[in-house]
């Protein structure tokens, strides 16, 4: 097998979660220059359709435009059947879909708050790896599932404290899920962005005390931007990172050194 070849997903069928704008949206146009038909599950339907549009005019690859809410399970085991039914078989889970709707300290926080974090990034990555794992095994096929995780899943962030807690446990999950699927040739892996210029991180690049914090740390000097996380996802997803699960991609600029 060739290098192309490797990193190549010619043949495959992806789902990505938050795929209607930011790292998602990215990832999954990153996924059809690969070769993948790519079904795109977000909120909004006309956006993912939108999405869908200019991905198959650039690439030529087949989309499905999902609407779903990523923290109900019955959505998301009906979102999963409706990929299934469409294309047959699911090789790549990227969740991506998250939340944050508040900036406070732990202590503030209101428990509806907690609850919605928790649901949207822990609870709907749990429930769309299981329904996902599920139909792989049946195949029996190898696949992948990418967690969008953060580098305040390894250090919390201030005033983020339920959504660094969401992240850190999705990186446990994503071990444990590496841990029991490994024999079925199923890979689970996560990256953990830094600060990444997306309407979700636009009031902390908005900021200036923060912004220049972090910035200060940062090796590089700046800011990332989404399309610089498709090549962590691309290497995750195909071939190129065959014997490799249960890891974390740091993609922060260096600021964590």
């Amino acid at each position: 097998m060739t290098v192309t070849e490797r990193f190549s997903l010619a043949g495959t069928h992806a789902v990505v979660t938050g795929a209607s704008r930011g790292i998602g949206r990215a990832i999954a146009l990153g996924f059809a220059e690969a070769g993948a038909d790519v079904a795109l599950v977000g909120r909004k339907q006309a956006s993912l359709e939108e999405v869908g549009r200019a991905i198959e005019s650039a690439t030529g690859r087949r989309t499905l435009a999902l609407a779903c809410h990523m923290g109900e399970g019955s959505a998301i085991e009906a979102m999963v059947d409706r990929v299934l039914d469409a294309w047959g078989t699911i090789d790549v889970l990227v969740n991506n879909a998250g939340t944050n709707p508040v900036m406070a300290p732990l202590t503030e926080l209101g428990e509806a708050a907690w609850d919605k974090i928790m649901a949207v990034n822990l609870k709907g990555p749990f429930l769309s790896s299981a329904h996902v794992i599920r139909a792989m095994t049946a195949r029996g096929t190898p696949g992948s599932i990418i967690n969008m995780a953060s580098v305040g899943g390894l250090d919390p962030s201030p005033l983020l404290g339920a959504y660094s807690v969401s992240k850190a446990a999705l990186l446990h999950l994503t071990r444990a899920l590496a841990k029991e699927c490994g024999a079925a040739g199923i890979r689970v892996n996560a990256i953990a962005p830094g600060l990444i210029e997306t309407r979700f991180a636009a009031a902390l690049i908005e900021t200036p005390a923060i912004h220049d914090a972090v910035l200060r740390q940062t090796p590089l000097g700046r800011h990332g931007q989404p399309e610089e996380i498709v090549g962590a996802a691309l290497f995750l997803a195909s071939a190129a990172s065959a014997f490799m699960t249960g890891q974390v991609v740091v993609v922060d600029g260096g600021s964590r050194m």
